[in-house]
């Protein structure tokens, strides 16, 4: 389906990012809708100072900053490249012109909400869980490839541990 997105006359705007590159930062209202065509990003926000990584996004991945997205206001969120990436991008009005074109496409979009928020689940299930290493545990179980795109500092901090405690638990 997502092959479909892409080849569906949606205009697409093909955009490169450098590392540590923002695509979004903080304050600003984003409606983009965004295709990873190479790389990996991080979406975070700040908390007294200290990043607070909340989602990954690498090749093959749709993002959006979805409380901007939807609400089409302004978002305490980031989105940096986390090195060289890719993304093709599209506009909201586009893409909702797309999905409200036929009722598969609805089912699509539905299909992406209700997968977004069974991911907020499992995440805040993560968060909320005090074991490190179970954490460490069920992200390894869902999402192998992160181990792949994403440094292991980024991974700590969204796991909520120390980089030492994530080397720890890779290593046994």
């Amino acid at each position: 389906m997502v092959e479909k997105l892409l080849q569906s006359g949606i205009h697409w705007e093909k955009k490169e990012f450098r590392r540590n590159e923002f695509l979004k930062i903080s304050g600003s209202t984003d409606t983009s809708i965004y295709y990873i065509e190479k790389g990996s990003v991080r979406i975070f926000m700040m908390d007294e100072k200290e990043e607070r990584i909340i989602r990954f996004g690498y090749t093959g991945n749709i993002m959006v900053c979805l409380d901007s997205f939807l609400s089409e206001k302004p978002s305490d969120l980031y989105i940096q490249a986390i090195k060289k990436t890719i993304v093709k991008t599209a506009s909201k009005k586009d893409f909702y012109g797309f999905v409200q074109s036929d009722d598969e496409h609805m089912k699509f979009w539905i299909s992406i909400l209700e997968d977004l928020v069974l991911q907020q689940l499992e995440r805040e299930t993560d968060l909320l869980i005090n074991a490190p290493g179970e954490r460490f545990e069920r992200v390894l179980k869902r999402s192998p490839k992160l181990f792949q795109e994403v440094p292991n500092k980024y991974i700590a901090n969204y796991l909520r541990m120390s980089p030492e405690t994530l080397s720890r638990l890779k290593k046994s």
